[in-house]
């Protein structure tokens, strides 16, 4: 085939050199795959339920032996014989690809860290033309190989028609799992039950159950449920397991909650209402995330937590999320990022008289990226599950964000 084979004589014999380098890296595939459905089966056993995927969590111990004999007679030159081995194994991978995609975001997240993007639904047609339309940026996100892809809504459960047609979207593509926000603002039971119906009709199974942001000027929800512990009891009762519930968590506290240790209460008593995992809402604090994170471990919440990163790229963007809903503390070097690029008078000014307003936003944005890329790799080293990235229904730097932190290489 054109290809010299290796000097050494035992794989001379076998396969040429690029064929035994691709062959090693099947190997260690199959042995990392297989050992994930193992492991995933046993911990299921260990708590009391039933194996998810028995079949394929039996034929993991034997595929164990089966990689063992085609690595050992690889290291001792005697591949040949064992390639039987080699292409089961492989095979086994293709059927284990397969079984992922049955999984929910929680169980895969038992089983490896998980990688998705949070969209929203644009207001107008040209809007959701970029997003959702041919070589949109839905499109290039599935590029990314996400595990899912998240859709938010407006406050008080505004633009929920929208919500459905991007969701429509990510399922009808196959690409990945659409997951819903979904908030008790304005909702009856009854509303929620057809709701909740509707997205299941539409294939949409998983959910991020949330009280929602109060309207400007609303004191209360305005609905038959105040809580998103409620809403996930509530899910619960009426749909069983049909949903896979994701819930918020403030490693801050919420700002609505009296303290943070009430709030870390709350988030059990999501758990112990059925919710399955946790997305967490945004934080910068990193010695406050780890107080957090130890602290909710303490207080028996055993849920996967895949945090919320929203890319620094825009001075008013990020001051305007940190302080007129979630009460976010911004460090010394984040604000040190804002202050040298201050675009006077201020960055809210749509006609600034900065005369290096355009210089100011770029030398901002540029330091915003590399500084949220540093975040992403101490939040991997506090041993997160997963990594949720706002895109901002953009693509360009979102993907150089996840491919210069090294999330694609989680997947």
């Amino acid at each position: 085939m054109g290809i010299e084979p290796t000097s050494q004589a035992w794989e001379a014999r076998i396969l040429p050199m690029n064929y035994t380098c691709i062959c090693k890296r099947i190997i260690a595939d199959a042995f990392r795959k297989s050992k994930g459905v193992f492991v995933a089966g046993y911990n299921d056993a260990k708590n009391g339920c039933f194996p998810k995927n028995l079949l394929f969590w039996a034929k993991s111990w034997l595929n164990f032996r089966r990689i063992y004999d085609t690595i050992y007679s690889y290291r001792y030159g005697r591949i040949a014989p064992k390639i039987a081995n080699m292409y089961k194994a492989v095979t086994y991978c293709h059927q284990f690809q397969e079984v992922e995609t049955q999984m929910n975001v929680a169980q895969i997240m038992e089983k490896r860290s998980a990688f998705s993007f949070e969209v929203f639904p644009p207001k107008t047609d040209v809007g959701m033309e970029k997003l959702c339309g041919k070589g949109g940026v839905l499109e290039q996100l599935y590029t990314l190989n996400p595990d899912y892809i998240s859709c938010t809504y407006g406050a008080g459960g505004t633009n929920v028609g929208k919500n459905l047609e991007v969701l429509d979207k990510i399922v009808a593509d196959g690409k990945c799992k659409g997951v819903t926000h979904f908030t008790c603002i304005g909702n009856t039971k009854e509303g929620i039950k057809d709701q909740l119906q509707t997205y299941l009709d539409h294939g949409i199974d998983h959910m991020l159950a949330l009280r929602g942001d109060l309207p400007f000027g609303w004191t209360g929800t305005g609905g038959d449920l105040h809580y998103a512990t409620e809403l996930v009891k509530f899910v619960r009762q009426e749909f069983g397991d049909k949903f896979c519930i994701a819930v918020a968590g403030s490693p801050e506290g919420h700002i609505a909650c009296r303290s943070l240790e009430a709030d870390i209460a709350f988030l059990k008593q999501k758990q112990d209402n059925g919710a399955d995992y946790i997305m967490t809402q945004l934080c910068w604090d990193m010695d406050q995330f780890r107080y957090w994170l130890d602290a909710i471990r303490a207080a028996g919440i055993w849920m996967p937590v895949d945090v919320g990163i929203m890319p620094i790229l825009d001075q008013a963007a990020t001051i305007n999320m940190a302080l007129s809903r979630n009460g976010c503390v911004m460090p010394r070097e984040l604000c040190e990022i804002i202050s040298k690029n201050w675009i006077f008078p201020n960055p809210f000014d749509k006609e600034p008289f900065d005369a290096n307003a355009a210089e100011k936003k770029e030398s901002f944005k540029k330091a915003g990226i590399e500084y949220t890329i540093r975040q992403i790799d101490e939040y991997r080293a506090c041993g997160i599950d997963g990594i949720h990235l706002y895109a901002l229904n953009k693509y360009d730097d979102v993907a150089y964000i996840a491919k210069e932190a090294g999330l694609l290489d989680l997947i």
